[in-house]
């Protein structure tokens, strides 16, 4: 995971508009994060029941995946161009869609980054001109 201070914009300068919309890009992000990331357990269950048992309970799993993989894709680009992650970042953050399990992890460290430096209130400024 690459070091959030070299890669993401300047969290004091944006406007509340731009706060709003990193916050309702972020909630897109994270619940296609997850929706992904339960479509590939149910991938990887489709897979062994059929490779490894010859059931084809499940054909239309592969399918529905697909587009909720893609769904996934161009919402981490849109958060990723909103809070200027590196494309490094962006295609990290994507190809975490593609590990089981891994969707989940990725999801939480991104979100708490993107709340960190971008959704918290800014420290107030002291009279000295020093943050407190």
């Amino acid at each position: 995971m690459s070091d959030s201070t070299t890669d993401t914009a300047t969290p004091a300068a944006l406007t509340d508009d731009d706060r709003r919309r990193i916050k309702s890009s972020l909630l897109r992000y994270q619940v296609l994060a997850w929706i992904t990331g339960l479509w590939l357990l149910l991938l990887v269950a489709e897979m062994i029941l059929k490779y490894g048992y010859g059931n084809d309970a499940l054909p239309f799993v592969p399918f529905v995946h697909g587009w909720v993989y893609f769904i996934y894709v161009v919402l981490t680009v849109d958060l990723g161009i909103k809070v200027r992650w590196s494309a490094w970042t962006i295609v990290g953050t994507a190809i975490a869609g593609t590990i089981p399990l891994l969707s989940f992890y990725v999801e939480h460290i991104r979100a708490k980054q993107v709340k960190r430096d971008f959704l918290s209130e800014p420290a107030p400024v002291a009279a000295g001109g020093s943050t407190a």
